[in-house]
């Protein structure tokens, strides 16, 4: 096991092709987020292949400014099985650059309406001068991918158009 990873995984009952399509909703991403950092989706189309960027809205209390924008890059899209991305951020609106850091939601279907579904967050391979930033890794409590899966299971089982906004 990489002592650079957590994960945490869950039973959903709802089909594969479901809770795929829910990760793969950006505005949906802040109701799945187990921490409240998660805002917005300024991007609002749906991931559809690796190398696709979307901007999210965060706040965190202890950011230097409060509210701020990460740009991600999709790293993994093998629907309906896997979806992962890259978090980083537009310096001066120039080109991303990426942390190091990925978000990965792997599924497994147990028959035609349950999946279960592992979600790790992988730190190893941040840089050095990243680190060296003082970004504790995890930036997250021992809860948040078990909150997240929690929160992406009551998303999934809503009827189809209704994944937004509730956490």
């Amino acid at each position: 096991m990489n002592p650079e990873t957590v994960s945490a995984t869950l039973t959903i009952t709802v089909p594969v092709t479901r809770v795929f399509e829910v990760l793969a909703d950006p505005a949906a991403h802040s109701a799945i987020d187990g921490t409240g950092w998660v805002q917005q989706a300024p991007d609002r189309a749906p991931l559809t292949e690796v190398g696709q960027l979307f901007r999210m809205d965060m706040h965190h209390a202890d950011h230097p400014d409060g509210d701020y924008q990460v740009v991600n890059k999709v790293h993994v899209f093998e629907a309906p099985r896997a979806i992962a991305w890259l978090t980083g951020s537009a310096q001066g609106g120039g080109e991303p650059e990426f942390g190091g850091w990925i978000w990965r939601y792997d599924l497994r279907p147990l028959g035609p309406s349950a999946t279960e579904v592992t979600h790790t967050y992988d730190w190893s391979q941040v840089p050095q001068f990243v680190r060296e930033r003082g970004i504790r890794f995890p930036p997250f409590g021992p809860g948040h991918l078990e909150n997240s899966l929690r929160h992406l299971a009551e998303l999934a089982a809503r009827p189809i158009g209704r994944t937004e906004g509730a956490a």
